[in-house]
């Protein structure tokens, strides 16, 4: 098969390019129409006991949360009539915003005092909020701080809820991407030029990028018209499409050098290069695919979003790597080296690498036991890791949605604009067992009060009726809410909701809903189906290297490698975004005691992916030499010799690339831009130059077992041509 397309770009490398570039064209144009309709939201679980709580209260009560809360802030008492005028006018002003549907406050309510703050200065204005789609009640919320900072008023005003966070967080996001890839893209293209060593050469990456993109693009678009799909699948989109470009042109390049260093026959050149670098970019990038494929288990369609754009640009970009590439290398020849700005010398047999890797194999029990000493001290802060996910403290402290979540926090005995949402089937019909499944609620640790139809209840006993206990019945059904002094989005909101699911009811097919629920039920999403996708990538990676070796121990060592690389970043994570340390060197950001749970399911992934990608450029030298009849020891040296400045090279300009988004104020972008950049460069130093030579020495011959049927197998397949 690579025989045939390096024949293919040789001699038809002009149709080859022409084709590729009206793929170009027409997958941009159609593609692109896919950015304005995507959605900032796809964190829940749509099959949730949280989200059907959420589609019942909505069309059965007509009840949601409030997707704007604004907190009204004075230097006086709430109740001071000047205050209440000011506030009438705020209150005037949203609601005639288009598209709010109620405003109802602290003032409006008959002033409880669980909407006004323990001093007296500071309550509660919730706005309703009807529109279709997460998206278009997030351009609302923004219409109304729009309206209501434009007043004059002696109230100080913050903003909060669901609406202020995804418009606070995405603002803040889309700015943060637009700095990172304005420092990302120029130091990529600078380290790509030394890299390649010719401004013709250092162009060549691009042909497999600009296949890559646009076709990936057209595919979301694809999907969108069935599915929601996420805006945050255009990072891993456009990160994954610019750097496996430069992986793969970095490797074809490489080859086709070497190629014509034997041969003045362009064509031969690119047969060979095909043959070569296509292979062992085509197994690289379906390793990478599978691993990225893993994402589609999770429920969530922030995830899913990743799953459907990392899989199409991989599986693009092995198509421009293979097909249009090599055409451009035939059209080019020896011009491949005009404008050099250095000269990049053939890869001898001796050099830097093949030193490492005599002096690792010399001795590799030691180099193994020191290596995982360090790998295991780095890990070791994992032990205490506490998974969570985002609100708006992964904004900056001086952010005012984040000023506002503190000021609830601080000034607010519970958190009303987040209450835990129960509705029971029927319990109209049952109103004693009702009052004593509230009175039992309202006794779990940090629950402030319960609101029953009839009541509001704190520890066990009933304090007063409830004012608005009309909307707290549908028909025979009732809904209670529980009001706590946790917040939602944390682990403490997560032991709540375990509490309150852990109480009896009075009925069955009992619902449990709000944010903290909402909160829980994504959790339980992701973490829940994370053995099932690691599952899936140890079976796919096991499968596609033994395909690609014949070997049966070499894909259990990369995949258990690959672990221990993991838990290692796992484990600098946590002591950094985490325990704090070193936060001010990464820009500062808040400490919430947690790390976001997808991030850290995105990093796992893609780490993985990319980490295959290296040991495949590894592995693919250290084979055609066993296959040429060479022993493991020197097989070992040369492979990573030939090999190691190109996996050094991709790291390092993969790195730089996604170390730019620690320049954000959003944690969760440094995360994902630290967590990335320190895993490859861990893989791509202390695994692949230590602990892969030291464990393929101490194997030996074993390296390429495999039982007699697999290795028949193997063989009737033809993979090694």
């Amino acid at each position: 098969m690579f025989t045939r397309l390096g024949h293919f770009a040789a001699r038809r490398s002009k149709l080859a390019l022409i084709l590729s570039g009206l793929f170009i064209v027409i997958t941009g144009a159609i593609g692109a129409q896919v950015v304005p309709a995507m959605s900032s939201a796809g964190y829940d679980d749509p099959g949730s006991d949280s989200s059907k709580a959420y589609t019942y209260l909505r069309d059965h009560f007509h009840q949601e949360d409030p997707w704007s809360i604004l907190v009204l802030d004075a230097d006086v008492s709430v109740d001071d009539p000047a205050v209440a005028a000011d506030v009438a006018t705020i209150t005037k002003t949203v609601a005639s915003v288009p598209g709010v549907d109620q405003v109802t406050s602290y003032w409006t309510l008959g002033s409880p005092a669980q909407l006004r703050s323990v001093d007296g200065k500071a309550a509660y204005l919730f706005v309703y909020i009807k529109a279709p789609g997460v998206d278009e009640r997030n351009r609302i919320a923004k219409h109304i701080e729009t309206a209501v900072n434009a007043l004059h008023t002696s109230v100080r005003v913050y903003y909060s809820g669901s609406g202020a966070i995804f418009n606070g967080i995405n603002g803040r996001v889309t700015q943060d991407i637009a700095r990172a890839e304005s420092i990302a893209v120029p130091l990529s293209a600078v380290l790509t030029l030394i890299v390649f060593g010719s401004l013709i050469a250092a162009i060549t990456p691009f042909v497999v990028s600009l296949f890559a993109i646009p076709g990936a693009l057209f595919v979301l678009w694809l999907v969108h018209l069935y599915t929601d799909v996420s805006v945050f699948g255009l990072n891993i989109l456009t990160g994954l499409g610019l750097g496996l470009g430069i992986d793969y042109a970095l490797l074809i390049v490489s080859r086709f050098r070497e190629e014509l260093g034997r041969t003045d026959d362009v064509e031969s050149a690119v047969v060979a290069t095909v043959e070569s670098a296509g292979r062992t970019v085509f197994f690289s990038g379906i390793t990478v695919a599978l691993t990225l494929a893993s994402l589609g288990v999770f429920p969530l369609y922030f995830l899913q979003t990743f799953a459907w754009a990392g899989v199409s640009v991989v599986l693009l970009a092995i198509v421009g790597a293979i097909i249009p590439m090599p055409a451009m290398l035939s059209l080019l020849g020896r011009r491949i080296d005009r404008l050099r700005i250095r000269s990049v010398k053939p890869v001898g047999d001796h050099g830097l690498w093949s030193r490492v890797a005599g002096f690792v194999m010399h001795r590799p029990w030691r180099v193994v036991v020191a290596t995982l000493l360090m790998l295991g001290v780095f890990a070791s802060p994992a032990l205490h890791l506490q998974t969570g996910q985002p609100d708006e403290r992964v904004l900056p402290a001086s952010d005012p949605v984040a000023i506002a979540g503190q000021l609830i926090r601080d000034r607010f005995e519970g958190r009303e604009s987040a209450p835990v949402e129960i509705v029971v089937p029927g319990g109209a019909k049952s109103a004693a067992a009702v009052d004593t499944y509230a009175k039992r609620l309202s006794r779990i640790p940090h629950v402030v009060r319960v609101l029953t139809p009839q009541a509001v209840v704190m520890k066990g006993v009933v304090v007063a009726p409830n004012p608005v206990g009309s909307t707290f019945t549908a028909g025979d059904d009732v809904r209670l809410n529980v009001i706590s002094n946790v917040d939602a989005r944390t682990p403490d909101g997560e032991a709540l909701i375990t509490a309150v699911r852990a109480v009896p009811s009075p009925a069955t097919g009992t619902l449990v809903g709000g944010s903290a629920a909402i909160y829980t039920d994504s959790q339980h999403g992701v973490l829940d189906n994370v053995p099932l996708a690691m599952l899936w990538i140890a079976i796919a990676t096991l499968l596609i290297l033994f395909l690609f070796t014949g070997s049966v121990l070499l894909p259990i060592k990369a995949v258990l490698l690959n672990l221990l690389s993991l838990c290692a970043t796992f484990g600098v994570i946590t002591w950094i975004f985490q325990d704090g340390h070193l936060a001010n060197l990464l820009g500062g950001f808040t400490l919430r005691g947690t790390v976001d749970t997808s991030q850290l399911v995105l990093i796992v992934i893609v780490v993985f992916g990319l980490s295959m990608d290296y040991e495949l450029f590894l592995l693919s030298r250290i084979k055609e030499l066993h296959d040429e009849g060479v022993e493991t020891r020197p097989a070992v040296m040369l492979g990573l010799q030939r090999s190691g400045r190109i996996i050094t090279a991709a790291a390092l300009i993969l790195a730089a690339v996604f170390f730019a988004f620690i320049t954000s104020g959003v944690t969760s972008m440094k995360l994902i831009g630290f967590g990335v950049s320190f895993a490859i460069l861990l893989d791509a130093s202390i695994v692949r130059a230590l602990l892969v030579p030291a464990l393929m020495r101490i194997a030996g011959r074993w390296n390429w077992w495999a039982p007699g049927p697999l290795r028949r197998l193997h063989e009737r397949l033809h993979v090694t041509h």
